[in-house]
């Protein structure tokens, strides 16, 4: 199959801009790495505009997490969601209006949720809520109707892959040896790996408040937003109280920082699990390997406080599933076990995501089956399974850990609360966002009190949409002019909480594919492009910049 694809591409790419292609090489005018979200729409926009594109995907499934479990789409207002992004939940929309998609639930069972959302200009009706398969059954229609060239299960080579004439990424090497060399590129993986490669400034955990002014980007001790902490004290320790027993597992020990500091931590990553309760489809939890109920202690001490919020977070999707994401201080949330994953080589990162899918399929297996788990929980846990007819290829667990946050790009403009806040202007407007400031706990610490407490959960309202600026897309002038990155974009660690939801990857990605356009045409770095060409072309092409 893949020789088949390789055949296609050349013979596609002969009649490119390209004279004469470099014997072996696979090329494109825009050559995009990953297989978000992001990606699908970017290539999409260039085939739309007529210049020749190839998907190199490391995944093999596309979508990331809006075909990886995350279902129920986080989305603040609506009503700035354009272009390509709101196509793709338009044809949500259209899925669930035919009666074949409600296989397991009538249709006016599940009512309304999500559904049917008509923007204030009388755009085409949407559906935000819908089933993993779903999701990427449309990225898959978008890949097959636009010809789209897609090299998956392609890996960049770190390490000495990436190759760059005079200031611009001119090819790079996958690990399987392939070379794919274009004119423009753009980074669309959650971890920022072609642009790390290239040279590109980038940060990693979060910046001191000091840096740019802020007041929820750094070490937020004392602050407690969400709900995702301990409200009543719990002690840490092996033996209650006793502190010269030793620390309970995934408690750290180590001193949390300074309010307002910066700090290299990570908000914790999860898998957006896609369970159901109709026994027909519904797949028991398991036993991992591995399995070792000690590492739930806390929880048990959570639940003997009389805390009773456990399916807060099992969000109702289509068809009697449901997207559940983290609730409460001890959760779905693998809190403090993902630090180095941003730079972390490719074996170390399969490490962290294979302990993490331990780490939830445990707390899935404890829940359901431990004696010292109040029954009306337990009761509860086991109407619930894994839905045998999704991900059936990876044993019905998500394909994709939600990678919340890695590198963030340090880019011409960086984007920060203030902007997110609207207290400062943002020019070069390529799209919107309008979600809440959200990061999650980054650590679980040791109070001075002796009990425990969990870090880094924020929640701050964007009372109305914000301007998203070109600047934040693209790298400073004189480390790349020929990259875009529209989601590890420029953006300190807070405003990322907010810009770094899935609509807004497909906005970014589709702008960001037109500016690369844009630069091939003009013979122009990304940098140097008009503003007023790619502005024009945007709003032609439904995008929402005011």
């Amino acid at each position: 199959m893949k020789k088949f694809l390789v055949s296609i591409a050349v013979s596609i790419c002969s009649l490119s801009v390209f004279a004469a292609p470099v014997p072996g090489n696979v090329t494109a005018d825009v050559i995009i790495y990953g297989g978000t979200s992001a990606a699908v729409v970017a290539a999409v926009q260039v085939k739309k505009m007529g210049r020749s594109v190839i998907i190199v995907s490391p995944d093999t499934h596309l979508g990331g997490l809006s075909s990886g479990g995350l279902g129920f789409t986080d989305t603040g207002n609506k009503s700035v969601i354009g272009g390509l992004s709101r196509e793709f939940y338009h044809r949500v929309y259209q899925h669930y209006q035919q009666p074949d998609a409600w296989q397991w639930q009538q249709q006016q069972e599940y009512g309304n949720k999500g559904q049917g959302t008509v923007a204030m200009d009388g755009a085409e009706r949407t559906m935000w809520i819908f089933e993993p398969h779903v999701a990427e059954q449309v990225f898959e229609d978008f890949i097959k109707e636009n010809k789209i060239i897609v090299y998956r299960d392609e890996w960049l080579d770190r390490e000495k892959g990436l190759i760059k004439k005079d200031g611009n990424i001119t090819a790079f090497t996958t690990l399987s040896g392939k070379t794919f060399a274009g004119k423009m590129f753009i980074d669309a993986t959650y971890e920022g790996d072609l642009m790390a490669a290239a040279g590109v400034s980038y940060h990693v955990g979060r910046e001191a408040n000091s840096v740019y002014g802020e007041q929820w980007n750094g070490i937020q001790v004392g602050v407690l937003h969400h709900g995702h902490h301990f409200k009543t004290n719990i002690s840490p320790y092996k033996i209650v109280g006793d502190s010269s027993s030793g620390l309970l597992p995934r408690v750290s020990g180590d001193d949390p920082g300074q309010k307002g500091d910066g700090d290299k931590r990570i908000q914790a990553y999860c898998f957006r699990l896609c369970l159901t309760n109709d026994p027909r489809n519904k797949v028991p939890f398991e036993r991992p390997h591995g399995y070792d109920s000690t590492q739930y202690e806390l929880l048990v001490r959570v639940f003997n406080s009389g805390w009773r919020e456990t399916f807060n977070k099992f969000d109702p999707i289509p068809n009697h599933k449901t997207d559940v994401n983290n609730h409460g201080p001890f959760s779905m949330d693998n809190i403090g076990m993902n630090y180095d994953y941003p730079d972390a080589s490719y074996e170390r990162r399969k490490a962290i995501i294979k302990e993490h899918e331990q780490y939830q399929k445990g707390l899935l297996y404890f829940i359901a089956h431990d004696l010292r788990i109040p029954s009306d929980v337990q009761d509860a846990m086991n109407k619930w399974g894994l839905s045998a007819d999704e991900f059936k290829d990876n044993g019905n667990w998500p394909h994709q850990l939600y990678i919340r946050e890695a590198r963030r790009m340090t880019g011409m403009s960086v984007m920060t609360e203030h902007e997110v806040l609207g207290k400062r202007a943002v020019s070069q407007s390529v799209g919107m966002g309008s979600y809440t400031l959200d990061a999650h706990n980054a650590q679980r610490y040791v109070k001075p009190d002796g009990f425990v407490q969990n870090e880094g959960d924020i929640g701050v309202e964007a009372e109305q949409p914000y301007r998203i600026s070109y600047g934040a897309i693209v790298p400073k002038k004189g480390e790349c002019g020929n990259l875009l990155v529209p989601v590890c974009m420029s953006s300190s660690h807070i405003a990322f909480g907010s810009i770094r939801m899935e609509p807004v990857f497909m906005i970014l990605g589709q702008s960001a594919a037109t500016a690369a356009v844009q630069a091939i045409t003009d013979k122009k770095n990304v940098q140097d492009i008009s503003y007023k060409k790619l502005k024009a072309q945007l709003l032609k092409d439904k995008q929402r910049l005011e």
